[in-house]
């Protein structure tokens, strides 16, 4: 069953029960590309539900002979329902569509006229004179990308990385105490405490929070109010500050207007510099995972120094065989991620004259690295890190036997002599006392003053 809708370019058939009309439907129409599986995010769809209230809110403000208290009513019911999600039906456009996001801005503001008018009873709104009034797609776009990325980053992705801070903070602890073999280059080096390895990976996450913060603060200068080229054609005086201020009062969050809507039209540096935190993340947390899966390599045959839950059968051919597959799955989160950057960095390149024409695809992928990330390093917490356990008695064992602790000699025999030492352990497959001793470089007895490994760190 279908109704006839009509734009600028003459009727459409339009699906009976969706609110979408006649530009929606020439899009979905037009690109399938991606249909079903790579539509616009729904982060980006809510932050439209905002930014289309906020910028009804100032322009009853404004201009409340054209925005009437009636018609603000209406527009906000309509946005809490997007917001909320109970609209997202709706919203079938793909991402692969026009570079400024026109169709989904429109597919919004036909949801939100449709809607209101069923609300309403009558023909109250129209999506362009109304909800779309004192705006453009090329200002609507960038701000929900705006809006959707600074929620992302501090709603989902920080909360995420400070509960994983949470859980290496109580391993510290827990692990206060025990010496282990440390490792550079993938070789034996001198000893440290296992709590001292684990506060190497919180104060990376720690790092990585603070510069994703500086990243979002960088995010909440809004492009609305610019219009078409940044000018602000049509958009009474005063909109954008009310808009951003309206924007904010909304999300509980500290968004303001943009100094130069036609850099905040065509520039999506901001964006790019985001995404960098969200990549630095990603390379820490491939660390961190690394780190895991090789301490908890073997059982017996790998390094075998910590032990991490096992949650599934690791094997389809050999019994009893259990993965680091959370470490996996982080792993490949942040493989995705740092592909996303490559693509958002040469999306934002792409400003021609006064406007960027990749947003969509610059969103796509940036909203996808915080729903991985994010999700990733939830389950690597829940089901890897806070069930780490250090395996002592192979940590100890693995310490006694590295070469690596000749160091603590070189003060009392010389850095050529240790060598020599650690050499003669190594080839003859004895201990370093029995090297040290045997060579004459020290007594039995000045060799178990000067030596102690669990001092060494």
């Amino acid at each position: 069953m279908y109704r006839i809708e009509h734009d600028s370019m003459g009727e459409v058939k339009v699906p009976e029960d969706k609110y979408w009309g006649a530009q929606t439907q020439r899009s979905k129409d037009n690109f399938k590309i991606g249909a079903g599986i790579e539509t616009m995010p729904e982060e980006i769809i809510h932050a439209f539900g905002i930014l289309k209230k906020a910028a009804a809110i100032a322009n009853n403000k404004l201009i409340p002979n054209r925005m009437t208290d009636e018609k603000l009513g209406v527009i906000s019911a309509v946005c809490n329902e997007i917001i909320e999600g109970k609209l997202s039906e709706h919203f079938p456009l793909v991402v692969w569509q026009t570079g400024s996001g026109t169709q989904s801005n429109m597919n919004v503001n036909e949801v939100v006229a449709n809607r209101g008018n069923e609300i309403a009873g009558k023909k109250l709104l129209h999506p362009n004179d109304d909800v779309n009034m004192s705006q453009s797609s090329n200002d609507t776009f960038p701000t929900a990308m705006s809006i959707s990325a600074v929620i992302g980053i501090e709603d989902r992705v920080i909360p995420s990385v400070e509960t994983l801070i949470e859980t290496f903070k109580m391993l510290e602890k827990e692990n206060e105490g025990i010496v282990k073999s440390g490792r550079t280059h993938l070789q034996d080096a001198t000893p440290i405490a296992f709590s001292q390895e684990i506060s190497g990976w919180r104060s990376s996450l720690e790092k990585d929070i603070k510069m994703l913060s500086a990243a979002s603060d960088s995010l909440k200068e809004l492009a609305l109010g610019g219009t078409a080229v940044g000018t602000g054609l049509n958009a009474p005086e005063g909109f954008d500050i009310e808009v951003a201020r309206a924007v904010s009062e909304i999300t509980n969050k500290d968004f303001k207007t943009a100094e130069n809507k036609f850099h905040a039209l065509t520039s999506r540096d901001e964006l790019v510099f985001a995404h960098g935190a969200l990549k630095a993340l990603a390379a820490d947390l491939m660390k961190i995972a690394n780190d895991v899966r090789w301490l908890a390599s073997g059982p017996r045959l790998g390094l075998g120094e910590i032990f991490i839950p096992e949650n599934e059968p690791g094997s389809s051919i050999m019994p009893g065989k259990v993965n680091p597959t959370q470490c996996e799955a982080l792993t490949m989160v942040a493989v995705q991620v740092m592909g996303n950057d490559a693509a958002i960095g040469i999306a934002a390149s792409q400003g021609n004259f006064e406007l960027n024409v990749f947003m969509p695809v610059a969103i796509y992928n940036f909203i996808q690295s915080v729903r991985l990330i994010s999700e990733a390093v939830i389950s690597f917490n829940n089901n890897c890190a806070s069930g780490i356990t250090a395996n002592k008695e192979k940590m100890h064992s693995n310490l006694h036997n590295s070469l690596m602790l000749v160091t603590a000699l070189n003060p009392y025999i010389g850095y050529e002599n240790a060598a020599k030492t650690a050499k003669k352990a190594y080839k003859e497959n004895i201990s370093l006392k029995e090297a040290c001793v045997s060579l004459g470089f020290l007594s039995e007895e000045e060799f178990d003053r000067v030596f102690k490994p669990e001092e060494m760190i």
